[in-house]
């Protein structure tokens, strides 16, 4: 599946002013401010990134010869990391529901999800790992589901399995809509923001799908 993305070969560092804020953009820039802290902070970076390297542009030069270069600024990077670590869960959900779902439409938007977040997951460890930072997200993080959510989808009785995997799912891809929007408003490379805000609009989409179709 084509990301429609700048190339992630090559990665270069570059300064970048701090945008400015426009009018009414406060609440959603403090949002990403308190998220992007958060990352910062560890919580999703898989390991620390307060230091000296934190808040600036992270560099590598791998990728053919001539390719466009993919600027990561210190923000992008939590960002990416956490969404490994997102679309890891949200693979872990799905293969947990194969076979066992019971609604064609459910069966359906699973498989879309998964070969969608499959694809984020190697443009988001390619940037990484371009980067030269870790490309593992193997963790529990605020808001996404967690360990106890995937032991309630694993033993789920047959009748409920579509229950319990909309009741999951659309919170996790809440979470993960919340990240990308809070990463859309706050800035970072151009790449980056133009797949945060894929992230938002297709979690935000596919929410919206799994909740209506617990109401049916």
């Amino acid at each position: 599946m084509d990301t429609g993305l700048t190339d992630p070969g090559a990665v270069r560092t570059r300064s970048v002013p701090h945008p400015t804020r426009r009018p009414g953009e406060r609440p959603v820039r403090r949002l990403g401010a308190l998220l992007v802290a958060s990352l910062l902070a560890g919580a999703c970076s898989g390991g620390p990134t307060g230091g000296p390297g934190a808040g600036v542009a992270h560099t590598a030069s791998s990728g053919p010869p001539g390719a466009a270069p993919t600027v990561l600024l210190g923000v992008d990077v939590p960002f990416l990391t956490a969404l490994v670590a997102h679309n890891q869960r949200t693979l872990e959900i799905v293969h947990l529901s194969e076979g066992r779902l019971v609604d064609p439409e459910l069966r359906t938007l699973a498989a879309a999800v998964a070969a969608t977040e499959a694809d984020e997951l190697r443009t988001a460890r390619t940037w990484l790992r371009a980067a030269g930072r870790p490309t593992s997200g193997g963790h529990d993080h605020h808001g996404h589901a967690d360990a106890a959510d995937l032991a309630r989808l694993r033993e789920a009785a047959p009748a409920d399995v579509d229950r319990v995997l909309r009741t999951v799912l659309v919170e996790h891809q809440r979470a993960a809509a919340d990240l990308a929007r809070a990463h859309r408003a706050v800035g970072g490379s151009a790449p980056v923001r133009a797949l945060a805000d894929r992230v938002a609009r297709s979690r935000t989409a596919q929410a919206e799908l799994l909740a209506a179709g617990a109401v049916r």
